[in-house]
């Protein structure tokens, strides 16, 4: 198809058409180029193809929100290059157009942002999975994304800190003994103690926690449920926090089921844990490099150091393949080889 305009990028393309039945003034020229532009866009097969791989991921799939919308930024800006080189339907790409396309994203060429290896290496998976879908549902005659691989990113190794460290944290966290200071300690419990997502965490409901027998359950990527233990310091925290917070909380809100809410009665956000861990971690001396995450990652490598086999760590972290969990092992193993190091009486050369 032909187009005289650049596309409109896919989340203007989505919005267009809303508040069509208000009164408007004459439109200018700019307007009217606008809405020419927004027309040719609804018009691209290129665009649709787009849209209906988007909502395969989200119905068929199940992908989780966030991903969906990091998908959907990188296909918005993959159309916009394609736009610019004149490819306007899926049958028009190649190989090289998606290699080009690669370059554009590493190196801000197109005036976006400059994507590290990772980042980039996710928007070319966007689209290897856009042009296999098309594939295969026979929109296109052949795959031009089948042979572009991501670039390598290099592999980093999970940060986690020390028991000591993690107990001072959580020491931190209810400092001073006010409400917050008790829902804040009550989280980062549950993160420590049950390896949960922040996501996953401030996403419980009260019927998702079974306290009489320590339990809890996760919704985490793709909507996919696993039910974890929590210890019994998390128990008790929780307990504390539902008993002597929450119920306050609860009446400044308007009855949401969220476990954790914030000072208005509502669900507490993925930031406002982060503001409170950090504000922890200030005060315990840990730095700036603690995240939710660490507390992720110190929960697998403590289970492994404590001789947990790694399937069941898996388990536990909800993780899709178990190759994904085998990092932890190696952060075990450096562990294992200083302890080796420091304690064989023949495990160092001698001069």
């Amino acid at each position: 198809m032909s187009g005289t305009g650049s596309s409109v990028p896919l989340e203007a393309h989505r919005r267009a058409g809303k508040g069509r039945a208000r009164s408007m003034p004459s439109p200018s020229s700019s307007a009217l180029s606008h809405a020419a532009s927004c027309t040719v866009a609804s018009r691209s097969p290129l665009i649709r193809a787009v849209q209906g791989y988007l909502a395969h991921l989200r119905v068929e799939r199940g992908l989780a929100a966030n991903t969906l919308a990091a998908y959907r930024r990188d296909l918005d800006r993959y159309v916009t290059h394609l736009d610019s080189l004149g490819i306007r339907e899926p049958v028009q790409v190649r190989e090289e157009h998606v290699t080009a396309f690669l370059v554009t994203i590493r190196t801000g060429s197109d005036g976006g942002a400059v994507l590290g290896a990772s980042s980039a290496a996710r928007a070319v998976v966007a689209v290897r999975g856009l042009h296999k879908f098309l594939h295969l549902e026979g929109v296109a005659p052949a795959d031009p994304a089948g042979d572009v691989r991501p670039p390598t990113t290099p592999r980093r190794l999970p940060k986690a800190i020390r028991l000591s460290d993690v107990e001072r944290l959580l020491d931190a966290a209810s400092a001073g003994g006010t409400p917050s200071a008790l829902r804040d300690r009550a989280v980062l419990e549950l993160l420590y103690g049950s390896g949960a997502r922040i996501s996953e965490a401030v996403g419980l409901d009260i019927d998702d926690v079974d306290l009489t027998e320590g339990l809890a359950r996760l919704r985490g990527k793709g909507s996919k449920e696993r039910v974890v233990p929590v210890g019994s310091y998390a128990v008790a925290a929780l307990e504390a926090y539902l008993v002597r917070v929450r119920p306050d909380l609860a009446r400044r809100g308007r009855g949401t089921p969220a476990v954790f809410l914030n000072l208005r009665g509502g669900r507490l956000s993925r930031q406002s844990v982060w503001t409170a861990l950090q504000a922890a971690a200030e005060r315990a001396g840990l730095g700036a490099h603690v995240s939710p995450h660490t507390l992720r990652h110190s929960f697998a490598t403590h289970l492994l150091e404590g001789g947990a086999d790694v399937r069941v760590v898996q388990e536990l972290l909800g993780h899709a393949s178990v190759a994904t969990t085998q990092i932890y092992t190696q952060v075990t193993a450096d562990t294992l080889r200083e302890v080796y190091a420091a304690a064989h009486p023949r495990a160092l050369a001698t001069a």
